[in-house]
């Protein structure tokens, strides 16, 4: 461990501080050398962010973020469509590995004037909340989003098939993922989370395995959207057919954590009101393996519903707010089933968001905030954060997140230990 600890540090500290002379003259001239004789667009980033956290008691480590990340990314135009390569290589001093993560490779076609098609890796996207998905179930790496890394990995990739029809009446998004592709959720191996069935915070010294399913076409997941523009109104319905993207049960045989199936219809509208712009958005969370609500180890069907407004308050000032709402279906079925003692969610979830965001110096530094807060859990979450672009090149970046909770096994309240402050510095090119 410790030769491979070393190991890291070295390859941590050439990626980040070799001779920047050396590093720019060298990417410049790839660039040039792929644009001039292959017409191949290649960018990118070199980054490094520490952070650790303000008050740990749980069986976690004082630091939680403490990496170098090279992201590469290169596209092709050609008359038969686009080739899209994008890349990371990230050495990670917390888990002490050197890993490699592709995050795009995918063509894009355009077999007729109306049709595109995108085949393979891909991230994938839709809905009108911020920060906030009703009926973009699509995977998410919720560690990533919680220890400080940059708001892009949030969203996970697919290896998924998408075409987007484009017509008159209306606008076709149809996906295809042939075999599920999960979010990353909170398992205890870098962070911390409530362990429902041992009653208390858990840690590495519980950290949760799941049953994958990877099972080609038996384990498939569809996704639809219908869209139109109706007098400046954006209208789409959502359709879903898969599985939650959090393991949402529990096999108690096995003791793992299991994805039950699941089937989710929406709706959503945008529209520009009162100089900001309002959104709304549904959608019911049919769980099919627990049609009665009366198996305590999958979680209910629900019925979800956002609805936000955003605007610019001042010069380089703008703020946006959202409410949202979780309804559990057969409340009184799901309380009947649960275990003497247990803690038992509340029927209805409310959740109150908040983003304010000032840009300064010539809007080379933006400050902002996010703030999720519960009335219901009495729980939240806070997400402070200031980048300042240095130059073309150079920005650096700081920030937190910010946990705080009345109980322990509310959703926000759960992850309080894991309260941490970051900062980071990145090279683009």
């Amino acid at each position: 461990m410790y030769y491979r600890q070393n190991t890291l540090v070295v390859l941590t500290a050439l990626l980040f501080f070799m001779p920047l002379p050396v590093f720019a003259m060298g990417v410049s001239t790839a660039q040039d050398y792929l644009s001039d004789k292959y017409q191949i667009d290649f960018n990118g980033f070199i980054e490094a962010r520490a952070g650790g956290r303000i008050d740990n008691t749980v069986d976690e480590k004082d630091a939680s973020i403490a990496e170098t990340r090279l992201q590469l990314d290169f596209g092709k135009n050609a008359t038969w469509g686009t080739l899209k390569l994008k890349g990371d290589i990230l050495g990670d001093l917390v888990t002490e590995e050197l890993t490699a993560e592709l995050r795009e490779l995918n063509v894009v076609s355009s077999p007729f004037d109306t049709v595109d098609i995108k085949a393979g890796r891909q991230v994938l996207t839709w809905g009108t909340g911020d920060l906030l998905f009703i009926n973009d179930l699509f995977p998410k790496d919720w560690e990533s989003f919680f220890i400080g890394r940059d708001d892009e990995y949030l969203k996970a990739p697919s290896d998924a098939i998408k075409t987007s029809l484009f017509l008159d009446a209306f606008n076709l998004d149809l996906v295809y993922v042939p075999v599920f592709n999960g979010s990353k959720y909170i398992d205890g191996s870098r962070i911390s989370y409530w362990n429902s069935m041992q009653s208390r915070i858990a840690g590495r010294d519980f950290i949760f395995t799941d049953q994958e399913r990877n099972h080609f076409s038996r384990d498939s997941e569809y996704a639809l959207r219908l869209s139109k523009n109706l007098n400046g109104t954006e209208l789409a319905l959502y359709f879903y057919n898969g599985f939650w993207n959090t393991p949402e049960g529990v096999d108690p045989l096995a003791m793992e954590l299991i994805y039950p199936r699941l089937s989710v219809y929406g709706a959503s509208a945008r529209k520009a009101i009162l100089g900001g712009i309002g959104n709304t958005e549904i959608g019911y969370y049919d769980s099919r393996q627990d049609p009665g609500g009366d198996d305590p180890l999958i979680r209910n069907s629900e019925i979800r519903f956002l609805a936000g407004y955003e605007r610019e308050i001042a010069r380089n000032f703008s703020g946006g707010l959202q409410y949202y709402l979780e309804y559990m279906e057969d409340y009184a079925q799901y309380e009947s089933s649960m275990p003497a003692g247990a803690r038992k969610k509340d029927e209805y979830r409310h959740l109150i968001t908040l983003r304010l965001t000032k840009l300064l110096m010539n809007q080379n530094l933006r400050l902002s905030v996010f703030t999720y807060f519960s009335p219901s859990d009495e729980d939240a979450y806070i997400r402070p954060k200031a980048n300042y672009k240095l130059n073309d090149n150079w920005s650096i970046e700081a920030g937190g997140n910010l946990f705080r909770g009345k109980n322990d096994h509310t959703f926000w309240g759960q992850f309080e230990d894991n309260t941490n402050i970051y900062a980071g510095t990145r090279l683009s090119f």
